[in-house]
């Protein structure tokens, strides 16, 4: 199941799009290097899709139905190059992590505009909760340096760490 997303109102969605369209225009949006090259075509517009009417979960079934992803990819071990399977989480794990950093964006872009901040909270529990995770909730953000740090960051971890590596469960709300 994914994030509990409490802002993701229609002011947020509009947000959120204006931002995939912004990284759209600007040739700066995040392709997984796991998405295959009907994936890489399609991902565009499967994400302005769910953050205009969707969520997480229905960005991450879409990728799946449509075998948008690589069967396998390359690694290192030992310095050595090897072949593995993709992970069977990782359209879950892409779709989040884009999902909620669009997310986030969003009610950054509307903190800026109603002069509010972006507070970060536990969005989905964990049974085991990371420690720097754990140190980051509750930590109130101006919207105007996590929008500059998720512009800057793409598809990597940000100065700010969020959101903090894959499967954190951490997002934020407006405060």
């Amino acid at each position: 199941m994914g994030l509990d997303y409490p802002n993701l109102d229609e002011a947020t969605r509009a947000s959120m799009t204006d931002e995939v369209q912004f990284d759209i225009a600007n040739g700066s949006l995040y392709l997984s290097t796991r998405l295959n090259p009907q994936g890489t075509r399609e991902w565009p517009d499967l994400l302005l899709s769910a953050v205009e009417t969707g969520n997480d979960d229905s960005l991450a079934a879409e990728v799946v139905s449509r075998e948008l992803l690589k069967s396998h990819e390359e690694s290192q071990r030992n310095g050595r190059p090897y072949t593995k399977k993709v992970p069977s989480t990782a359209a879950v794990t892409l779709a989040e992590g884009e999902f909620n950093r669009f997310y986030l964006r969003g009610i950054a872009a509307r903190a800026v505009e109603e002069g509010r901040e972006v507070e970060i909270y536990r969005g989905r529990e964990s049974a085991s909760p990371r420690a720097e995770s754990q140190e980051l909730v509750g930590n109130r953000l101006a919207g105007a340096d996590l929008l500059n740090d998720l512009r800057s960051n793409v598809g990597v971890d940000s100065a700010l760490k969020l959101p903090p590596g894959p499967n954190s469960g951490l997002t934020g709300k407006l405060v």
